[in-house]
């Protein structure tokens, strides 16, 4: 039976077709994550050359005055390269790599991005998980709409049931054989993306493969229940295309229009002026109303003199940090909002086997928002680190020169990349456990 079965299934056109559309589609998005890789490795490699030169152009021009140095000089913080990040890009095409700050205020920079084109933003990149999330399923429904319909309409359902001894068994054997196609396709692709990306296979590599075959499994009894109603191929073909269309375009979409209308950020705006108002407020204002709240939070630089009728560091990057201060009580709200934002879209997810498969891949390859803004939050810290390990020096007048300028590379942030397997498989097993297990049950009715 299953000779007869291979042999009917792959002189089929559709077998062709998917096994050609899968695997060039497939590749082509395996090298595009390739491509995206090289870009970050040069990017690093530019910015490590380009803090290096920054530095030293700048000494040499401003040896006598530190505090003129620093201000121009930026220091780059950088995500360290994760190969996975190829198979599922996520948010990374708008979040930056790598963020160069000057120890002036931190808000105005936090967020400044990477120069993208705008049409390839708007059409977003082929990566392999897109592959996997959107054209799968289609390839599914392709091959199976008309596993039982087929059969009907040309009249050999009936020679067919005569033949063999369990009607069920006929078509979930048909069935699998499609499956088994599709995850060999899945399979071969997971290993080329391993192979060609040289991604190391560690336990965020291995739950984006269950969770992929999960997902396959979850279309396969999807496609098994549909069948199940014993419809026509046009009926059963609309139907399955309607589901797709919702589960992959139209909950995400109402989803996201959802968490953007509900927690809304107007805390953006407002820390930007807080900011600005903040700092260029202080030009105008007595230089003791700006120290004040700069000595009562560094006390450690309160023995320092501040002339008032002249220019100084510690007055210009006290007002700097104040700056800051001030719009600190906005900022954490609008970061409170966005994680605010993941958090309901994951719970939502939970339900929705298609944005829970694009959630966990963005997790597991470290592409979601919850790393980007904790790689915001790490660089909160190191623009801290740099500003009051440049103060004293700033602040007693030292020459850029007495600085061992060698200690200020281009520094790397590493992914916090941990996840909860169960909290990334289970969802997609037990909605597939039920689905597949109805449409079992519709089948005996056969």
């Amino acid at each position: 039976m299953y000779k007869l079965l291979f042999k009917s299934f792959f002189r089929t056109k559709i077998f062709l077709v998917s096994l050609v559309l899968l695997l060039v589609v497939g590749v082509i998005s395996i090298f595009i994550g390739k491509q995206y890789l090289v870009k970050q490795e040069k990017a690093i490699v530019a910015a490590e050359h380009f803090q290096e030169q920054s530095i030293k152009n700048n000494v040499e021009y401003h040896m006598d005055d530190l505090g003129l140095v620093l201000y121009y000089l930026r220091f780059t913080l950088m995500k360290k390269p994760v190969n996975m990040s190829a198979i599922s890009i996520g948010q990374s095409d708008v979040n930056p790599l790598m963020q160069a700050v000057t120890i002036r205020n931190l808000e105005g920079q936090k967020h400044d991005t990477d120069f993208e084109n705008p049409s390839l933003l708007m059409s977003g990149n082929l990566d392999l998980g897109f592959v996997i999330i959107y054209l799968f399923p289609l390839v599914l429904i392709a091959m199976t709409f008309n596993l039982y319909s087929e059969e009907k309409e040309l009249g050999t359902w009936r020679i067919l049931s005569a033949q063999t001894a369990g009607k069920m068994g006929f078509l979930l054997k048909k069935m699998g054989i499609r499956i088994g196609f599709v995850f060999a396709i899945l399979f071969l692709l997971l290993a080329l993306a391993a192979i060609i990306l040289q991604i190391p296979l560690d336990a965020n590599f291995w739950a984006l493969g269950f969770q992929s075959l999960l997902y396959v499994l979850f279309w396969s009894a999807l496609c098994l229940f549909v069948v199940s109603f014993q419809r026509s191929s046009s009926v059963n073909a609309l139907s399955l295309i309607s589901i797709w269309v919702v589960l992959t375009v139209l909950l995400p979409a109402m989803v996201n229009n959802y968490v953007l209308n509900k927690y809304q950020v107007p805390e953006a705006l407002e820390a930007m002026i807080e900011q600005r108002d903040g700092y260029h407020e202080k030009w105008d204002l007595e230089k003791d109303i700006t120290m004040d709240p700069f000595f009562k939070v560094y006390p450690q630089y309160s023995n320092y003199s501040v002339p008032d009728d002249k220019f100084s560091w510690i007055w210009y990057y006290g007002m700097q940090h104040m700056g800051d201060m001030e719009s600190h009580e906005s900022s954490q709200e609008m970061r409170e909002k966005i994680l605010l934002r993941n958090k309901v879209s994951e719970t939502v997810a939970l339900f929705v086997p298609t944005m829970h498969a694009q959630l966990s891949f963005n997790k597991l390859a470290g592409t979601d928002m919850v790393s980007h803004q904790e790689f915001l939050d790490a660089l909160t810290q190191f623009h801290e680190k740099l500003r009051v390990g440049f103060y004293t020096d700033i602040f007693d007048e030292k020459s850029a020169n007495t600085i061992d300028w060698t200690k200020y590379e281009a520094k790397f942030y590493e992914l916090n990349r941990s996840f909860s397997w169960l909290r990334v498989l289970l969802p997609t097993l037990v909605i597939t456990f039920l689905v597949g297990i109805i449409g079992i049950i519709k089948l005996k009715q056969l």
